[in-house]
């Protein structure tokens, strides 16, 4: 049975416009659109890859040149995003007129761990994105994501490096993109919900109990003495971010 499919669209809500600010904020501060407007984007089918694909296709000739866009999703036994249907995200794509890419992940239960599967499953989305033409590819990473990153780098690694929000990947010759690194995740909940494309973000077993999610406890309980802190250690993560890349 197909899923029945929710388009978010303008005219927007005040939450819409508040999102589609900070996306036109981030694509114009970062330049991330200057060298193509073909466009790539990850899409697993959770609230933040669709969020993003609403917004990009809202956003695409209107105070910026028409954006080609294709949609690329891995799936597989196991995956990081939603679980959605691949006749869901067919139809979801169809209506926006937007081409989609499918490509399976080869991860089992049996060899199912976080790191080899993320290689993979970037491996899988840069080389679709090379075949499609596209030189530029967008992730679904808000400033939450971003927060969390900044933590886990330099706790375990002693490195102060959250998120960039424009990186060119030199092993590739692919430059990734991330438009909603000014969002919070809570307003992206808010929207999927309002939309109607809200869904379970994880099926992954490993995943229920990865560093990251502990990362967020972390947060949760650091606002609760600072209520600012994960607003601001995004924010400092941007700020120290630009800076490094304005001297190389």
């Amino acid at each position: 049975m197909k899923s029945t499919i929710s388009i978010a669209q303008p005219p927007w809500t005040g939450l819409g416009k508040k999102l589609e600010s900070a996306t036109r904020k981030a694509l114009h501060e970062f330049n991330m659109v200057e060298e193509s407007t073909s466009i790539a984007i990850a899409l697993s089918g959770g609230k933040d890859s669709l969020t993003l694909l609403f917004l990009l296709k809202a956003i695409s000739g209107r105070g910026f040149p028409p954006f080609k866009l294709t949609a690329i999703n891995v799936g597989g036994e196991f995956t990081c995003g939603a679980a959605i249907g691949e006749d869901f995200l067919k139809a979801t794509c169809d209506a926006l007129e937007v081409p989609l890419i499918t490509a399976k992940s080869t991860k089992t239960l049996d060899n199912l761990e976080c790191y080899s599967c993320s290689r993979e499953r970037r491996s899988l989305l840069f080389a679709a994105a090379k075949e499609a033409g596209c030189s530029i590819i967008a992730f679904g990473h808000h400033r939450d994501d971003s927060a969390q990153t900044l933590l886990m780098n330099l706790l375990h690694k002693g490195e102060f490096a959250g998120l960039l929000p424009k990186l060119f990947m030199h092993q590739y010759d692919i430059t990734i993109i991330r438009p909603l690194i000014y969002v919070e995740e809570e307003d992206i909940r808010q929207f999927a919900k309002q939309y109607g494309f809200a869904r379970l973000t994880c099926r992954c077993p490993v995943g229920q109990a990865s560093l990251r999610k502990k990362t967020e406890e972390m947060l949760q309980y650091m606002e609760t003495l600072y209520p600012n802190a994960r607003a601001n250690i995004a924010s400092a993560g941007l700020m120290y971010g630009s800076n490094k890349a304005m001297h190389m």
